[in-house]
């Protein structure tokens, strides 16, 4: 059944026969979101509040070449002491990790992949990856839009990082045909911020929508993913104007000492935490666990429609 790269913890791997909720979670948190021990803290309640809301979690990485759908705590302890000296895995990165038996924190697109490969339906982040301010000089755009497009998997987020410009994320993810979904909301949630001034396609209110959504566009045999926007909560959402100096001084200083590529969203999300002072990084993790369990409850309505 599956990939013969591929390790699934077996609690995962029975709830994927059975039928059950099962929701993956990346690892690139845990590597280069935020600092150790805070990292493995927040990994662990993650996982913690999707079993609160009846799902199994399915925290997925790359450990010595092997794909792995489903980490232990001592597996998440050593990807939080590890922390930056892992290598941050993109679709392009899988094979010859794999092939030197290296480790590979997951992104979204890797996650995407490996959750697919699991037989995983649905996938809980902080904010997806997208089109970069200045792209239409520097081309940087990230795979995370192109795997939407075509690993059918739902993505349940806090809308895209509010480092990127939202504008031309929006306008690829339509051009590539991925469903941007507002979960409570007409407008697309940037990140730490409820709002960006960006509309979503379309507004979803209830888990059971969701899932609906997601089983019909599997039975119409559409292909690709789709997008959930969850906004953070109202009590942790930062103010536009002080997150929006903080983004605009940390990308000032990336330019300033030429930090490009997978380098860039690390950066920019470390310093802004340095900027603000830490309120962005609890943000960050308040925002992660609201919308870990959004696919909780999502992952066990869609499992009662099979």
């Amino acid at each position: 059944m599956f990939n013969t790269f591929l390790d699934v913890k077996p609690e995962v791997a029975e709830a994927v026969r059975a039928g059950g909720p099962v929701v993956a979670l990346e690892s690139t948190i845990i590597s280069h979101g935020m600092p150790y021990p805070q990292n493995v803290e927040t990994a662990l309640r993650v996982e913690e509040t999707i079993r609160a809301h009846g799902a199994v979690p399915a925290t997925i990485a790359v450990i010595g070449g092997r794909l792995k759908a489903g980490l232990t705590a001592d597996e998440i302890e050593y990807f939080g002491k590890k922390g930056r000296a892992i290598a941050k895995a993109s679709r392009r990165d899988l094979a010859l990790l794999c092939a030197r038996g290296e480790d590979g924190a997951t992104t979204v697109t890797t996650t995407m992949i490996i959750a697919h490969m699991a037989g995983i339906k649905i996938f809980a982040t902080g904010g997806i990856g997208g089109v970069h301010r200045g792209a239409e000089t520097t081309m940087d755009i990230s795979a995370d839009l192109e795997e939407l497009s075509k690993t059918p998997v739902m993505v349940i987020c806090a809308g895209a990082k509010s480092i990127l410009d939202l504008g031309l994320t929006l306008e690829y993810l339509e051009t590539k045909g991925v469903p941007v979904l507002g979960y409570q909301t007409d407008e697309l949630p940037a990140f730490y911020t409820r709002r960006s001034g960006f509309g979503v396609d379309y507004r979803v209110d209830s888990p059971e929508e969701l899932a609906a959504a997601l089983k019909t566009q599997e039975a119409m045999g559409l292909g690709g993913g789709m997008l959930v926007t969850n906004p953070i909560p109202e009590e942790y959402s930062m103010p536009p104007e002080i997150i929006n100096a903080a983004i605009d001084q940390a990308i000032a200083e990336s330019k300033a000492q030429g930090i490009k590529g997978k380098e860039t969203t690390p950066f920019l999300l470390a310093r802004v935490a340095e900027i603000t002072g830490g309120d962005s990084l609890e943000s960050n993790i308040r925002l992660v666990l609201n919308n870990a369990a959004l696919a909780a409850e999502t992952a066990a309505v869609y499992s009662r429609l099979n």
